[in-house]
C-alpha cells in the first residue's frame, strides 16, 4: 500500500492546517507523524515546560485520531535517520508539511527533501504559520523591508481577509493504533510551569491598557502561535475593526520573521554592523543579578521574577528589562536573548532576536542608541500603585530587597559614551 505522510512540526492542530488539508486531498492513506528532534531536545532541560506543552498537544491530537481508528506516530532521534527508517518501512508516495522559516529548519528541510528525492518521494511544503511569508511583502524594487511601518502598511494593503477551514475528513487517515510514548520515554518529565490557554476577551481593552502590567489584558497567545495550536488565520478572523493595535502586534511577528529569513546573519551578529565596535562590559556577576531579579530596580526585578516563575513577562516590562541589561549594565544583547530563549514559553527566534536588537539599538528599525529607558519613571508611569511589583517581589520594601546596583544617571552617561565610541570605531 502506498502512503502519504503528514509531518507535524509547528502546527499542532487538526483544524485549519493547510499542509494537512492538502495531504488529505489525495487517494493514498495518510500517515500523520511527529518527530522529537534530538538536535533541539538535547539543548533543553528535562523539565522544559515547552516540551511538556508539545507533548500534551500531541496527546490530544492522538486522542482525536483514535476516535477515527487512526493514531499519531511519534518518533524521537536524528531527523534524517528517522526518515531513512520510514522509507524502509513504508512505501511513501509523498511527504506533506508546513513551512518553517528559521535557519535550522530550512537547512533540515533541504536535507530531508534532497534525501527523499533520491527515493523518488515528493516533498510538499505549505505556507501556514503566517499570512504573508518571506517574499510576499517586498518593496517596489523587490528588496525586503527593514523598517516596520512601511512593511505594515504594505501588509494591510495586500491583506484581503482569509478563509478559515475547520472541516476535516478522517476517512483518508491510516487506520493503525501506534503506541503513544510516555513523556519519560523521550527523556523528559512534566514541568510545573504551565502554558496558559489563550483568550481574546480582553482584546478590546488591549490598546488602552497594554502598557500597564497589572491590568493583564494580554491574550497569552504567544506559545499557541509558536507551536500552532491555533492558526493565525483563525485569530485574525476573530478580530474587529477596532482591534488595530492588537493586529499590529501580529504584523510585528511576521515582520521579524521575514527579517530573519532575508538576513539570517542576525542570529549571531548585529543587523547594523556599525554597532560591532561596542565594547560590552559583560560582567557575569551583574548579569546573574539581572537574571535573578536582584538589580534593585523594582520594575526590572518584578519582570525577571515573573519570567523565572511562570515563563511569561509583560511586554512593556520586557522592553524595560532588556534596555536595562544592554544599556545600564552594558551586557551584550545576545546574553539576554539566550536567557529569554531558555525561559520564555512563547520564545520564537525571529521575535526574540528582533526585539532584543531593537532594545540594544543594533537591529533594523531599532530604538536609537540614545533612547535609554529610565526604570524609575517607567515604574511611576505604568505601575504607580506598585500592584505588579508587589505581586512578584514579596521582599519589596523590606530590608532584604537590594539597593539599586547602579545609579540611573551614571549608567545612562556611561552607555552614551560607550555607544558613541563603539559606533565611531
Amino acid at each position: 500500500m502506498k502512503y502519504n505522510i503528514f509531518w507535524f512540526r509547528r502546527d499542532l492542530r487538526l483544524t485549519d492546517n493547510i499542509g494537512l488539508l492538502e495531504a488529505l486531498k489525495h487517494q493514498e492513506k495518510l500517515l500523520p507523524i511527529f518527530i522529537f528532534d534530538e538536535a533541539i531536545l538535547n539543548e533543553s532541560p528535562t523539565n522544559d515546560a515547552r516540551v511538556t506543552f508539545i507533548y500534551e498537544r500531541l496527546k490530544s491530537i492522538n486522542s482525536e485520531l483514535k476516535k477515527h481508528n487512526s493514531s499519531l506516530l511519534c518518533l524521537k532521534g536524528n531527523v534524517l535517520n528517522i526518515w531513512k527508517q520510514l522509507t524502509e518501512t513504508y512505501a511513501i508516495e509523498a511527504v506533506y508539511t508546513n513551512t518553517d522559516y528559521e535557519p535550522y529548519a530550512r537547512e533540515r528541510d533541504a536535507e530531508i527533501k534532497a534525501f527523499l528525492k533520491t527515493k523518488s518521494i515528493a516533498f510538499h511544503s505549505y505556507k501556514d504559520q503566517v499570512v504573508f511569508e518571506a517574499n510576499d511583502i517586498l518593496k517596489h524594487d523587490g528588496t525586503p523591508y527593514t523598517v516596520y511601518t512601511p512593511y505594515k502598511n504594505k501588509w494591510l494593503e495586500q491583506f484581503s481577509g482569509n478563509e478559515v477551514s475547520s472541516e476535516l475528513s478522517f476517512e483518508s487517515f491510516h487506520e493503525h493504533q501506534f503506541e503513544f510514548p510516555t513523556l519519560e520515554s523521550i527523556g523528559f518529565k512534566s514541568s510545573k510551569i504551565q502554558v496558559k490557554p489563550f483568550s481574546l476577551k480582553e482584546v478590546a481593552n488591549y490598546s488602552k491598557f497594554r502598557d500597564y502590567p497589572s491590568q493583564d489584558v494580554g491574550s497569552y497567545l504567544g506559545p499557541h502561535l509558536r507551536f500552532g495550536t491555533i492558526s493565525i488565520r483563525e485569530i485574525i478572523s476573530e478580530l474587529k475593526p477596532g482591534d488595530a493595535t492588537f493586529l499590529s502586534e501580529l504584523i510585528w511577528r511576521e515582520f521579524f520573521m521575514q527579517i530573519l529569513y532575508h538576513f539570517p546573519k542576525v542570529v549571531h551578529r548585529n543587523f547594523r554592523s556599525k554597532y560591532d565596535g561596542i565594547a560590552w562590559r559583560n560582567n557575569e556577576t551583574e548579569f546573574k543579578l539581572w537574571c535573578e531579579g536582584k538589580t534593585g530596580y523594582p520594575l526590572v526585578d518584578a519582570g525577571m521574577r515573573q519570567l523565572n516563575e511562570t515563563g511569561y513577562m509583560h511586554n512593556r516590562v520586557r522592553m524595560v528589562t532588556a534596555s536595562f541589561l544592554c544599556k545600564h549594565l552594558l551586557v551584550n544583547w545576545q546574553w539576554g536573548e539566550a536567557y529569554f530563549a531558555e525561559k520564555l514559553l512563547d520564545y520564537e527566534l525571529a521575535s526574540n532576536n528582533g526585539n532584543w536588537q531593537w532594545a540594544a539599538g543594533t537591529g533594523c528599525d531599532a530604538a536609537p542608541y540614545f533612547r535609554i529607558f529610565n526604570p524609575i519613571t517607567q515604574l511611576e508611569k505604568f505601575d504607580k500603585n506598585l500592584d505588579y511589583v508587589k505581586q512578584w517581589l514579596p521582599d519589596y520594601d523590606t530590608k532584604d530587597y537590594p539597593e539599586p546596583m547602579i545609579d540611573h544617571k551614571t549608567a545612562r552617561l556611561r552607555a552614551l559614551e560607550v555607544y558613541k565610541k563603539g559606533i565611531g570605531s
